[in-house]
């Protein structure tokens, strides 16, 4: 059976006209076509690959007092550790731990008439009790950072756009955000809903696996395992790609089911997005691009915003219920009395 989700090779790139061509003409026609691709040649070394999931490993082997003292329902920046069933997708708990991490800035100063996404913005936290794991993460953060720039500057071009078509959006103070993640098996877990089924906001998410199979992505109405390939890095469109294209891409639905019983898989994904404060344009496609473009597909309990940090807090609040609560309380409708 031929591999439904496709390899591309981003080094081709720089192999001359026709190879970089032809590599953006199979970007597009994955991109469009499944949404997911593999990507080699991204030129970030295996022996960085593994340090930074030894690193993961080591941060989720820490005993749970140190894990819960960067708890995140302490961040007002949903910052920190989540404990397996802490998030929710579509309101059920997804069974992984994990650690979110975003751009360390400091905060904004908040005060009448300031949007309330700017709370977004601020610090990580980080557990004292394992030093090296920041700068190792925020050495990756900058790795995939410059392949995803990489990455979106072809997308440009594969739309007939320019290749900075997409720079006054992001550039300077883009909003992106990683995790590291753990996801243990089915037999210390509630359930097989590692992640529920959903699609990702940003620009593009970049995925690093191990070896442990369990990502899978909605195909014609079927599931296709995306399992892994060793060396490369998974790569699938968001929302804001979609918004932009008006919906001649699509961010594409996808889930990750609980490993079986003893096995625990270690992921890292990494979201790359525009700034908070950015409006995402719609651009002008050719015409016949713009004959195959469907349209954003907006969940009507779920809507798209173009305002980014309008549509990023929204996803954070229905997420983390809990930090929503502490830190977001005058923003929660007030719940109904008790009869």
């Amino acid at each position: 059976m031929p591999r439904i989700v496709p390899v591309l090779d981003l080094s081709r790139l720089g192999q001359g006209a026709s190879e970089r061509r032809t590599f953006l003409a199979d970007l597009r026609s994955a991109s469009r076509d499944i949404g997911f691709f593999y990507l080699a040649g991204h030129g970030i070394p295996w022996a960085e690959i593994s340090e930074v999931l030894t690193a993961s490993r080591r941060f989720f082997a820490l005993a749970e007092a140190d894990k819960l003292s960067i708890e995140m329902v302490k961040s007002s920046q949903f910052r920190g550790y989540t404990r397996a069933g802490g998030e929710l997708t579509k309101g059920k708990e997804d069974w992984r731990e994990q650690l979110d991490i975003g751009v360390e800035r400091q905060p904004i100063a908040q005060g009448p008439g300031v949007p309330a996404w700017t709370r977004l913005q601020g610090p990580n936290q980080w557990p004292t009790a394992l030093p090296d794991l920041k700068p190792s993460l925020l050495a990756w953060q900058g790795k995939v950072t410059a392949v995803a720039i990489r990455l979106l500057k072809a997308f440009a071009l594969s739309l007939d756009q320019p290749e900075d078509a997409f720079d006054p959006i992001y550039s300077a103070e883009p909003n992106h955000r990683m995790k590291i993640v753990r996801y243990p098996g089915l037999d210390a877990t509630g359930g097989n809903q590692g992640v529920g089924a959903h699609k990702d906001g940003g620009f593009l998410t970049l995925l690093l696996q191990d070896d442990n199979k369990g990502l899978q992505v909605d195909y014609d109405g079927s599931w296709v395992d995306v399992d892994p390939i060793p060396g490369t890095l998974v790569v699938n469109i968001g929302e804001l790609l979609e918004l932009a294209s008006n919906g001649y891409l699509r961010a594409t639905v996808h889930r990750v089911v609980t490993p079986p019983a003893g096995v625990e898989r270690i992921s890292v994904p990494f979201f790359f997005s525009a700034r908070l404060d950015a409006t995402i344009p719609l651009l002008g496609l050719s015409e016949e691009l713009a004959a195959r473009a469907r349209g954003p597909a907006s969940d009507p309990d779920n809507p798209l915003f173009r305002d980014v940090g309008t549509n990023v807090l929204k996803s954070r609040l229905r997420s983390h219920p809990d930090v929503a609560k502490r830190h977001y309380a005058d923003l929660l409708e007030p719940e109904a009395p008790v009869r």
